[in-house]
């Protein structure tokens, strides 16, 4: 018997079958590796989403030390609401002929004279009073209720954002003053107040804000203007440009119609203003409407926007001055009819909150995320935990307009939304709510063989709540 070793293992027998059955076992054996590998990478990524590798020993302890601060903003409150028995009598004999549809919590919110309106929208004695409020109450969130400014007065800063000047140590909020009578342009035209202008109100801890007046106003004599008063300015955002010193406001131009569709453009050297507007136009060629605007970590700035009737959001990166598209765009959550875009970033990976199509009631939020702000990006689900279905279902009863981070607090946010009154839009409200990201997402892709690729986005409802100590250093 000739013995032989073919990879140190002896053999005996026929050379050529040897060598069959031993490269017949390499092949199975080179599989078995290959998705060994693959396996492993799975596993190292999945590791790194809850380990990530950039985090020092310092940031861990400082983590760790959050914990109990942030403990009360991740508690969720459950709430249960009550709609009344149907007013009026009928007669036996009208119910059997046709029994009386009870109506909807959506139904309810949108009716101006529903008998739980009181639970959506509180009236004046609940305001939050910054310059009256103290011990228990003091710097206290109240999602819903009437806020007031320095001065006593609602604030008046709908569907804005909140920009940061660290030279400043200063918030500044701008938003759209609808401090005006609410009417509908024509009998199927959506609830509408005319411009007035943009408001911005000042702040060092996020809750006690000082009006710092319009600083961009609405147009009352030219017609032929983009800001004339019967026009639409909605969702003002601003951001700051490093290379120019301006602080740049974007915001959605329309006509009274919405066919205009346009971004308008203006620019100021200070934060409050006065802002001098520029120009508008259809970005990239595109109709235009809800929007935002984000300034990444490396100083280029993004647009993003509802197009194609609202059926999906184009993303594109800025100018160097911001005062203009570049030529680059990507489409994005194509046909899922996506609006009110807030973006985010939490480490390396982007994520935004966006509402669907409803006017204004009203609806579920998604969550998105995306390892390139230009994507693909993928859905995760709705981020609203706490409350009731239905108010989960409704974003808690209001729509996306902006993130805020809290730097001292990673991984934890403010999201803020408007609670739309269309029956009295100057009485609409503010929802500020603690958000998180951590966890697994609800909705992991098809192609990651079930594991989550980003972490989870949550949306904690609160009817109270404060930010803890030292959030802000």
């Amino acid at each position: 018997m000739v013995l032989r070793t073919i990879f140190g293992i002896p053999i005996s027998g026929n050379p050529a079958l040897i060598m069959v059955r031993v490269l017949s076992g390499s092949r199975y054996s080179l599989v078995v590796a290959v998705w060994a590998l693959v396996g492993c990478v799975l596993m190292l990524h999945l590791y790194s989403l809850i380990h990530p590798r950039e985090r020092s020993e310092g940031d861990i302890e400082f983590h760790l030390s959050q914990l109990q601060l942030t403990h009360e903003l991740q508690a969720s409150q459950d709430e249960g609401f009550q709609i009344p028995p149907p007013r009026g009598r009928r007669s036996p004999r009208a119910i059997k002929r046709r029994p009386r549809r009870s109506t909807t919590l959506i139904e309810e919110f949108l009716d101006e004279t529903s008998q739980v309106r009181h639970m959506f929208f509180p009236d004046q004695r609940t305001a939050i009073d910054p310059m009256k409020e103290v011990g228990d109450d003091n710097m206290y969130f109240s999602p819903g209720k009437i806020w007031l400014d320095t001065d006593g007065n609602p604030i008046q800063a709908h569907g804005g954002g909140i920009l940061y000047v660290e030279k400043l140590g200063m918030y500044y909020w701008y938003g759209e003053n609808k401090n005006g009578p609410t009417y509908h342009a024509h009998k199927k035209g959506a609830a509408r107040v005319d411009i007035i202008g943009v408001s911005c109100y000042s702040s060092k801890d996020l809750w006690t804000w000082k009006n710092e007046g319009i600083v961009l106003a609405g147009e009352e004599t030219n017609v032929t203007h983009d800001l004339y008063q019967l026009n639409v300015l909605e969702r003002p955002k601003v951001i700051y440009n490093d290379k120019t010193g301006k602080y740049v406001m974007w915001m959605h131009i329309d006509d009274a119609n919405y066919t205009k569709a346009s971004v308008g453009i203006a620019v100021s050297d200070y934060p409050t203003g006065p802002f001098d507007y520029l120009y508008s136009k259809q970005p990239h060629g595109y109709e235009s409407r809800d929007m935002t605007i984000f300034k990444d970590d490396d100083g280029v700035a993004y647009l993003i926007y509802s197009s194609e009737d609202n059926s999906e959001l184009h993303i594109g990166p800025l100018t160097e001055d911001y005062l203009d598209v570049t030529h680059a765009v990507r489409r994005i959550l194509v046909g899922q009819h996506r609006e009110a875009p807030a973006l985010f970033k939490y480490r390396r990976t982007y994520y935004m909150i966006t509402s669907g199509c409803t006017g204004w009631a009203p609806n579920e939020a998604h969550a998105h995320a995306s390892e390139s702000i230009m994507g693909p990006w993928e859905s995760m689900g709705n981020p609203c935990i706490g409350g009731n279905k239905v108010s989960r279902d409704t974003t808690f009863f209001s729509q996306s307009t902006f993130v805020l981070p809290l730097p001292k607090i990673p991984g934890f946010y403010i999201f803020m939304a408007d609670r739309w009154n269309p029956a009295q839009l100057n009485d609409s409200r503010y929802v500020w709510l603690p958000l998180s990201v951590g966890g697994a997402a609800d909705m992991p892709l098809d192609y990651n063989f079930g594991f989550p690729l980003w972490s989870r986005v949550s949306i904690f409802w609160h009817r109270r709540w404060k930010l803890p100590n030292g959030w802000n250093g």
